[in-house]
């Protein structure tokens, strides 16, 4: 069986490519890397690397991070600056017995020192939102914080094997040196090749309350089916969250068994893409149900020419 799930409509040019790979007997970690390569190259997603938003100095600090479900070497990186692809640092990383997780300019060094590729990712259609955003601020008195989508996935290879990656540029106007989930094993991923894996978005500070992505494999690995996982560890900790913490920001989850099998659950409305060697690949858009399950259904098109025309909106 050969399987890709991934988090938002940016990733779906993603999986596509990781599909095709896997389909050609490549291996998990490779399709899982090319599959946020794809994310992080795309200058209109204002989440994740090229052209993300900036931090509240106008930076644009970036986090990632790899797992190998076989061996469970795991590399991250966070706020990484002026390197193409965050997703390839994190993957190096994770061959290091030490040092596997780098911050700020340790993991930009360690990029330059390995030759990875370097490119300037503030776009100027990014640096236009972020003065827009920073005269508002200004003259509205308006929250500054805006976005913290990041593209998680999971991928199932024909050896069994499976891998995770998350990219990230983090939450839009966010301190400097602010880290969410995303790089945070058990948190923003977790993958184990004889169970399965997961993969968050959402606000990193709440996400990282409940360690959610670990908790969806370890129920899954209790023999729970990957949408029961997902809806059980989502909407209990949303409840207890709620009544411990006061309230609860926005979160959704994605998995993947190691047959092949998927779920999801959020508590706002969420798009997600997922194919298999059984189902093409497809965007779905995912809403919270009643009595703690999760409702699915297939994008429309007049919902995909929306979102395409919202993304690629003139900034004023």
């Amino acid at each position: 069986m050969q399987g890709a799930i991934a988090t938002w409509r940016m990733a779906h040019d993603g999986v596509v490519e990781a599909l095709r790979l896997l389909e050609k007997n490549e291996r998990a970690g490779d399709a899982v890397e090319a599959l946020i390569k794809t994310v992080e190259d795309y200058p209109y997603y204002k989440s994740v690397g090229y052209g993300g938003l900036p931090n509240a100095q106008g930076i644009l600090e970036m986090d990632a991070a790899f797992m190998d479900g076989d061996s469970f070497k795991i590399g991250a990186v966070a706020g990484i600056t002026d390197v193409k692809n965050p997703i390839s640092v994190a993957r190096s990383l994770s061959e290091e017995k030490f040092n596997s997780f780098l911050v700020g300019t340790g993991a930009t060094q360690y990029s330059m020192l390995h030759d990875f590729e370097r490119k300037n990712m503030l776009t100027p259609r990014a640096h236009k939102i972020w003065e827009k955003r920073l005269k508002e601020i200004q003259e509205k008195q308006l929250d500054p914080y805006d976005g913290h989508d990041t593209v998680g996935a999971i991928t199932l290879d024909t050896y069994g094997s499976m891998a995770a990656g998350t990219s990230s540029s983090g939450l839009f106007m966010k301190k400097p040196g602010r880290v969410g989930d995303s790089p945070l094993s058990g948190s923003g991923f977790y993958v184990d090749s004889t169970i399965g894996g997961a993969a968050a978005t959402g606000l990193g500070e709440d996400l990282m309350k409940g360690c959610l992505s670990y908790e969806i494999v370890r129920l899954m690995g209790s023999g729970a089916s990957p949408q029961e996982a997902c809806d059980q560890a989502v909407y209990s900790f949303e409840t207890k969250l709620k009544e411990r913490y006061g309230k609860a920001g926005a979160f959704s989850l994605i998995a993947m068994n190691k047959a092949g099998e998927w779920g999801v659950a959020t508590n706002v409305e969420f798009t997600f893409s997922v194919g298999t060697q059984t189902q093409a690949p497809q965007i779905f858009l995912a809403n919270p149900g009643k009595n703690k399950t999760t409702l699915i259904e297939p994008i429309t098109q007049e919902w995909l020419e929306a979102y395409e025309k919202r993304i690629k909106a003139p900034i004023d």
